[in-house]
C-alpha cells in the first residue's frame, strides 16, 4: 500500500473484569484485531483478568472505502499437551464491533470501554475492552479536500473582505478568521444508539403506556376547607394552603374573601424530590402588608400512603383537622381540610393537569396536545367585470384583479386579456389558504397602473363563511358582485363576475413534500380508514448542552419535546434545570398512510416568565425524523437519536434523545396495499396545481398554522412550529447543494460500477469470467423470452441478499449525509444563516458572489453539454450538416435490407461479440459511430 493512503489506528489499551476460562479462576488474553481482510494481534497477557497492553495498531484503507466494521476479538490461550503452535487452542471471551463511520477524525483524549458482546446464542461472556480508535489526521484531511475539490476550483478568499466584516460583526470573528483553512468538527459521534430501557413494568393495568419506564409521583389533592378562623378585620380570611417536603414547596392559589375555601388543585412530586418520611400542610391567610397568619396545618406519615393504578377509581378524599403550632405563638385555629394523597404514576389521570415538581412550578410547562386548523384552499375564479369607470376616458384601461385574504396572503392576476373600457376578460384562478372557522374576508380590488400611481377601479369584500364548500372538481356557481369605489361612501363601480369555492378534495401541504405527515384531504367524506397505529415514547435525553447562562457559569437548560406527525401536536411538560431530562410520556397517531414521517424537536424554554418580552425565543436544541415505511410492524425500536443543529461554526451535537418506537396495524396485507395507491387525493391529479403555486400556497398554509398555534393556551411558540416545519427548507445553502451533489454521485456510482466491470469483461481482464459472459449471452439471444425471468431473478436474489444487511435501527439526522461533518469554508455556513436582505460587507458579499458564479459556471457547462447530446440527435435527420444526413440515411436504408433478410438473434448476436471481442482485436482509436457522432452539429455555436 502507497504511504499516502489513509490509516485506521487502533490503540488496544487495556480490558477489565473478564471470564475465567483457563478452569484455575483467570485467563492468558490477547486481542485479535481483523479489518478489511487485515489481521493483527497483541500479545499474551498470562493470568490476568484484568490484563493491559497499551499496543498500537495501524491498517491500510483503500481510497474507496466508506463503510465496513473493525471486529476485535478477545481470547484466551489454552495449552495442551501438545506445547506446539498448532497444539494451543483459544476460548472465546468476548468481541466488539465498531462501524468504520462512526471512528472519529483525531486521536480521543480518553479511552472508550466497550462491553464485551457474545458471539453465540450460549456463548458466556462480561467484562469491557479499552480502545482508542481513530483515522490517521493527516489522511482524513487529505480526504476532505479532496471532497471540497470540486467545489473549490473557482474559490478566492477576499481576505480584505472578512476583515472588514469582522470590524463590522465581532461575534463572527473567529469563523471569519478560520474562513480560508480546512476545518473538522470536533471529534464527535454523530450516530444512532441502541439502548435497552426497562420497560417490562406496567405503568397502569391496560398497557396503555408501554413504551416508556415507571415514574412514581406523589400526589396530593387539596380539594377543600371548612370553618378555618377568620383573620381580618371583615370577619373573613384570603387562605391558601402551603405544601413542604423538607427542601420543596408548593402552594395553591390564594381564594379571596372566604372561610370555606374550594381549590381543588392536584401536586404530583416525583419520588426522586421526596426526601423524608412525613408531608407538612399548612394553611396561611394572605396578606399583603403583613406576614401571612396561621391558620392551621397537619403532618402525614408518607408510609402509611396508598399506591394507586388506573383504571382504579380515585381515591377519596378525606377531611383532615387542622391543628395548632406546639409551643407559643400558635394562636386560634379551627377548620378542616379535605385531602387525598396517594402514590401513583404518569397514567394516572390528574397527572396531565397536575403541579409538577419537576416543571418548577409552572403551569404553563405542562404537557399539552395541539392540532393544527383544518385548511382548505380557496379557489377564486375571476371571470370578468361590466361597467367599469376609469377616470381617463380617451384611452383603453390594463385593468388586473388584486385579491387579499387576511394579513398575509395576497395574490394578483395578469392584465385583462381582453381590453375593453368597460368590460374586461380573464377567466384566471386565484389561490389562497383558507382556515376554519372562515372568520376572515376576501378582498377583490380592481386596479389599473396609471404612470406611477395605482388607480383603484372598485373594491368587494365577500365573508368566506358565505362561500360555497365542494369535495371534487365540479363547477360551483358564479356569482355577480357588486363593486363599490374606494373611499366613495357606497357610491356603485360596476361589477365584477367570479366563482369561488372551498375545495376539500386537495391536502393543503404545511409540510416539505421530502418529509410530510399526513396526505389525506380536507373533506372528511373522503377520508380512508387507519391503517394502524405509531406510537411514540419520549423517554429522556442525555448530556444536553447548556443553552443559558447562569450565575454558577455552569449554565442550565428547561427542555421540552415536542412530536408532529399529521394535524396533532404534542408537547412534555418542560423539566427545568437538567442535562438529562427524563419525560417518559407516551402519545398515541393513527395512520392512514404508511410513507410518511414522525417528527420530534428538543428546545429550550426561555419563557419561564410568561411576561417575558415576546421577542425572547425558544431556541432548538435538535430535531430527528422518522419514516414510517422504514420501521417493522409491531416491533418496539429503543434508541438514542443524535441532537443535531448547524451553527455558523458548522454541526453540532447538543446531546442525545431516547425514544421507543412502534408502528402497529390490523392488517400487513391493507398496509402493503397503501403502496400501490396514489400518494395525494385525486384532486392533485385531476386538477393539478402549478408548482410555484403549490410553493406559494405551502408557506402560506405554514405561517397559518405557526400563528394558530401560537394563539392557543399555552401557546406553542412560532419559532418551534417554523423548526418543526423547516421554513428555511428552500433557502439556499452551499450546504446543501454540496449534499445534493454528493447524493447524485452516490446514485451515479452504480451505474458506473457496472460500467466498470463491462469495461473489464470487454477487456478479458479475468478471461474466465468473460467466458461466462459470453455463454450466458448466447443463451439469452438464442432464447430472448429467457431475459426478464433472468433480470427479475436476478434482482430478488440481490434483494434476499441485502436483507441481511438491512438496517437495524430507525434512520437518523445523518451529519456525514449533510456535509456538516467536516465543514471546508465557515464562510458558506455564514452565509446559510445571514438575514434577508444581507448586513455583511461588500467584499464579503463580492467573495460570495464570485463563489456562486463558479459553482453556476460548472452547473451551465454540464447543461450545455447535455444540450449539445440532444441537439446532436435531432440534427441526424433535420439536413443542418447535409453530409452528415446523407451518411446516415443511407446507412438507415443499408441496414433496413440487411435486417429484412437476416435474423434479428444473428444481428444481436454478432453486436456483442463485436463489442466483446478480444483487446487483440480492438483498436485504441474512437469507434466509427462515436467519431460520427462527435462530428454532428449542434446550436452551441449559435449562443452568443
Amino acid at each position: 500500500m502507497a504511504g499516502n493512503a489513509r490509516k485506521l489506528v487502533v490503540e488496544v489499551l487495556a480490558a477489565k473484569g473478564l471470564m475465567p476460562k483457563d478452569g484455575e479462576g483467570s485467563c492468558n488474553a490477547y486481542c485479535v484485531l481483523d479489518y478489511d481482510g487485515q489481521r493483527k494481534r497483541t500479545k499474551v497477557k498470562v493470568k490476568d483478568l484484568d490484563p493491559t497492553w497499551n499496543e498500537k495498531f495501524e491498517f491500510s484503507m483503500s481510497d474507496l472505502a466508506t463503510g465496513g466494521d473493525l471486529e476485535l476479538n478477545v481470547h484466551s490461550e489454552r495449552k495442551t499437551s501438545d506445547d506446539s503452535p498448532a497444539g494451543r487452542r483459544s476460548s472465546f471471551l468476548g468481541r466488539v464491533v465498531i462501524p468504520l463511520h462512526s471512528v472519529p477524525s483525531k486521536p480521543p483524549e480518553a479511552a472508550r470501554w466497550y462491553p464485551l458482546q457474545k458471539r453465540g446464542l450460549f456463548s458466556q461472556v462480561k467484562g469491557d475492552l479499552g480502545l482508542k480508535v481513530y483515522m490517521s489526521p493527516d489522511q482524513m484531511q487529505k480526504e476532505q479536500k479532496q471532497q471540497q475539490g470540486d467545489f473549490a476550483k473557482d474559490s478566492k478568499i477576499v481576505r480584505t473582505g472578512m476583515k472588514a466584516d469582522k470590524q463590522q460583526q465581532p461575534q463572527a470573528g473567529a469563523g471569519m478568521r478560520a474562513s480560508n483553512l480546512l476545518l473538522t468538527v470536533p471529534e464527535t459521534d454523530f450516530t444512532i444508539k441502541e439502548t435497552n430501557p426497562d420497560l417490562g413494568k406496567a405503568v397502569d393495568y391496560n398497557h396503555h403506556y408501554g413504551l416508556v419506564e415507571q415514574m412514581t409521583f406523589l400526589f396530593i389533592r387539596v380539594v377543600k376547607a371548612r370553618g378555618l378562623a377568620a383573620k381580618d378585620a371583615e370577619r373573613t380570611s384570603d387562605p391558601y394552603v402551603r405544601l413542604t417536603l423538607r427542601n420543596l414547596k408548593a402552594e395553591t392559589k390564594i381564594i379571596k374573601r372566604s372561610l370555606d375555601p374550594e381549590w381543588n388543585q392536584v401536586f404530583a412530586v416525583g419520588e426522586d424530590k421526596v426526601q423524608g418520611g412525613t408531608l407538612e400542610l399548612t394553611a396561611w391567610d394572605a396578606d399583603k402588608l403583613f406576614k401571612d397568619d396561621f391558620l392551621g396545618g397537619l403532618m402525614l406519615d408518607l408510609s402509611e400512603v396508598p399506591k394507586r393504578k388506573p383504571p382504579e377509581s380515585p381515591l377519596a378524599p378525606q377531611w383532615y383537622k387542622l391543628e395548632a403550632k406546639t409551643g407559643k405563638g400558635g394562636g386560634r385555629v379551627q377548620g378542616e381540610i379535605m385531602l387525598a394523597v396517594w402514590w401513583g404514576t404518569q397514567a394516572d389521570e390528574a397527572f396531565p393537569e397536575a403541579w409538577h415538581s419537576d416543571t418548577g412550578g409552572y403551569a404553563h410547562f405542562r404537557s399539552k396536545v395541539y392540532l393544527s386548523p383544518k385548511l382548505w384552499y380557496l379557489r377564486v375564479n375571476v371571470i370578468e367585470a361590466q361597467d367599469l369607470n376609469p377616470r381617463d376616458k380617451g384611452r383603453l384601461p390594463e385593468p388586473y384583479v388584486k385579491a387579499i385574504v387576511g394579513p398575509y396572503q395576497l395574490v394578483q392576476s395578469r392584465v385583462a386579456m381582453v381590453k375593453s373600457a368597460t368590460s374586461p376578460f380573464w377567466n384566471e384562478d386565484l389561490m389562497f389558504v383558507a382556515a376554519e372557522p372562515f372568520d376572515e374576508l376576501l378582498h377583490l380590488l380592481i386596479e389599473e397602473r396609471v404612470g406611477n400611481k395605482v388607480e383603484v377601479l372598485g373594491e368587494v369584500r365577500i365573508p368566506l363563511s358565505s362561500v360555497e364548500r365542494r369535495i371534487d372538481g365540479r363547477p360551483v356557481p358564479s356569482r355577480w358582485y357588486v363593486l363599490e369605489k374606494t373611499g366613495g361612501q357606497g357610491l356603485l363601480s360596476g361589477r365584477i363576475h367570479v366563482r369561488i369555492s372551498l375545495d376539500g378534495g386537495y391536502h393543503v401541504m404545511d409540510e416539505s413534500p421530502n418529509y410530510t405527515s399526513s396526505n389525506r384531504p380536507t373533506a372528511k367524506q373522503l377520508w380512508r380508514p387507519a391503517l394502524g397505529i405509531v406510537e411514540l415514547g419520549i423517554l429522556g435525553a442525555n448530556s444536553l448542552l447548556p443553552m443559558k447562562s447562569t450565575k454558577d457559569k455552569w449554565g442550565s437548560t428547561d427542555a421540552y419535546c415536542v412530536a408532529k406527525y399529521g394535524p396533532k401536536w404534542v408537547r412534555t411538560r418542560t423539566i427545568c434545570e437538567s442535562f438529562s431530562p427524563r419525560w417518559n410520556e407516551q402519545y398515541t397517531w393513527e395512520v392512514y398512510d404508511p410513507c410518511t414521517v414522525l417528527t420530534v424537536g428538543v428546545f429550550d424554554n426561555r419563557h419561564a416568565n410568561p411576561d417575558m418580552a415576546p421577542t425572547i425565543k425558544d431556541l432548538p436544541i435538535g430535531k430527528i425524523r422518522i419514516r414510517l415505511s422504514t420501521l417493522e410492524s409491531d416491533r418496539v425500536y429503543t434508541n438514542a437519536y443524535p441532537l443535531l443543529v448547524v451553527t455558523p461554526q458548522g454541526v453540532k451535537k447538543m446531546g442525545e434523545l431516547e425514544l421507543a418506537v412502534r408502528l402497529s396495524s390490523a392488517s400487513k396485507l391493507n398496509l402493503m396495499h397503501a403502496y400501490l395507491e396514489p400518494p395525494m387525493p385525486r384532486m392533485h391529479y385531476f386538477y393539478p396545481l402549478d408548482h410555484r403555486q403549490a410553493e406559494s400556497l405551502r408557506v402560506a398554509a405554514m405561517n397559518m398554522v405557526a400563528l394558530r398555534l401560537m394563539r392557543s393556551e399555552p401557546a406553542l411558540p412560532q419559532e418551534v412550529v417554523q423548526f418543526m416545519l423547516d421554513t428555511d427548507a428552500e433557502r439556499w445553502s452551499m450546504r446543501r447543494s454540496k449534499a445534493n451533489y454528493y447524493r447524485i454521485m452516490a446514485v451515479l456510482n452504480g451505474v458506473m460500477t457496472i460500467t466498470s466491470l463491462f469495461t473489464d469483461i470487454c477487456s478479458w481482464k479475468s478471461p474466465v469470467t468473460t467466458l461466462l459472459v459470453h455463454f450466458l449471452f448466447f443463451i439469452l439471444v438464442w432464447y430472448p423470452e429467457l431475459l426478464l425471468p433472468t433480470l427479475f431473478m436476478y434482482m430478488f436474489l440481490i434483494g434476499a441478499w441485502n436483507y441481511r444487511f438491512r438496517a437495524r435501527a430507525p434512520p437518523f439526522m445523518d451529519a456525514k449525509l449533510s456535509q456538516g461533518e467536516h465543514i471546508g469554508d465557515l464562510d458558506e455556513l455564514e452565509e446559510e444563516f445571514n438575514v434577508v436582505p444581507a448586513n455583511k460587507a461588500q467584499e464579503v458579499l463580492k467573495y460570495r458572489y464570485e463563489r456562486l458564479r463558479g459553482v453556476s459556471g460548472r452547473i451551465q457547462n454540464a447543461l450545455g453539454g447535455l444540450a449539445t447530446m440532444g441537439e446532436r440527435l435531432l440534427s441526424l435527420l433535420s439536413w443542418r450538416d447535409p453530409r452528415a444526413t446523407a451518411i446516415f440515411i443511407g446507412f438507415c436504408l443499408v441496414a433496413a435490407l440487411l435486417l429484412y433478410v437476416t435474423p434479428f438473434k444473428v444481428v444481436v448476436l454478432l453486436l456483442g461479440l463485436y463489442i466483446m471481442r478480444h483487446p487483440r482485436f480492438q483498436d485504441p482509436l474512437p469507434a466509427v459511430p462515436l467519431n460520427f457522432f462527435n462530428r454532428l452539429p449542434s446550436l452551441s455555436d449559435r449562443i452568443l
